[in-house]
């Protein structure tokens, strides 16, 4: 056979192999997702106040951890919502989907999951007996919406959650990504919350008539204006930037994303500010720590700062359910 021939068939079979994988690998399609004037209209109506301490179900990573479960259910008791509880399921950079997916594996499930705390997300949701579900996504927010299809598992863990108890609060926390990001990390956060969280997440996910209204939880965008307020005074007594709301290795390396004790405060405020709809300042910022322990606590005048851009962020979003 002479060797041209040969030559093309060769290479259009290995013209037709990477068309093959590419069309394996290709991203879903996107799911139907709402307009924005039809989010504006699902979010007009502001929630009303909880009577009482909600029993409260934390999905997530280590965005979530033990500590901001843990602070936001002391600081509902010291707002008076007494009976206040929490569990939670938690992985290493964990997607909705992996959570849902029974035949995924859950990195870092052992570690993260060691305490009472845990318990099995569809057991807990089935049972009807938690007031409200939180859920994150994992980050990087554009890989799990494009590989994890995070819209609909948002819809997914919602409509389950609904199905046992139809007055369950749901809602997004929305978190935010490395200090270091080479897009910049307060440009990051300016963008994503309409381009991704509420853009594509949360539209997507109640655009499924069975996911209900779901409120978002904006410790991002609190992050973003805290530290915008707390860098253009030059700092305050005991946090002189950003980076000082993230942890320290025992090497003094400070971490990219994860909060120190002072940032899951931060992040707390902004749960039970949302969660309970009231107003922060005056909370104390004094609390323990999940295992019992003293937690660090920020300066009296660090904790006023906090609280009242706490207030001001989540007052400003109709997403989170607050009246203005």
């Amino acid at each position: 056979m002479p060797a041209r021939p040969v030559l093309i068939r060769l290479a259009l079979a290995a013209i037709v192999a990477v068309a093959a994988v590419a069309w394996l690998l290709r991203p879903p399609s996107a799911p139907a997702a709402l307009s924005l004037a039809e989010m504006v209209a699902r979010h007009a109506t502001p929630l009303p106040r909880p009577a009482q301490g909600m029993a409260s179900f934390h999905l997530g990573h280590s965005l979530v951890g033990a500590e901001i479960p843990a602070f936001t259910q002391q600081l509902a008791e010291a707002a008076g919502f007494a009976g206040a509880s929490y569990a939670s399921q938690l992985g290493w950079g964990t997607s909705l989907r992996d959570h849902w997916d029974r035949d995924r594996p859950i990195n870092g499930f052992a570690e993260m999951n060691t305490s009472a705390a845990h318990r099995d997300p569809r057991a807990a949701l089935e049972s009807g007996a938690y007031d409200a579900l939180i859920l994150t996504e994992m980050v990087d927010l554009r890989d799990a919406i494009r590989w994890h299809q995070s819209g609909p598992h948002v819809a997914k863990w919602a409509a389950l959650a609904r199905a046992h108890r139809p007055d369950i609060r749901v809602f997004l926390y929305e978190t935010w990504h490395a200090t270091d990001s080479a897009e910049g990390w307060l440009d990051r956060l300016d963008a994503d919350l309409p381009a991704l969280w509420q853009g594509t997440i949360m539209a997507q996910a109640m655009a499924a008539p069975e996911a209900g209204v779901i409120h978002l939880i904006p410790a991002g965008q609190v992050m973003a204006a805290f530290t915008r307020a707390l860098e253009a005074q030059g700092g305050l007594p005991g946090l002189a930037d950003r980076y000082a709301l993230f942890a320290e290795s025992p090497d003094g390396a400070r971490d990219t994303i994860h909060p120190n004790d002072l940032g899951a405060y931060l992040v707390a405020l902004t749960h039970v500010a949302t969660l309970y709809q009231i107003d922060p300042r005056g909370l104390p910022f004094q609390l323990m720590r999940a295992d019992g322990s003293a937690a660090d606590a920020p300066s009296a005048d660090v904790a006023a700062l906090m609280q009242q851009v706490v207030w001001d962020v989540t007052r400003s979003l109709p997403q989170t359910g607050i009246a203005p």
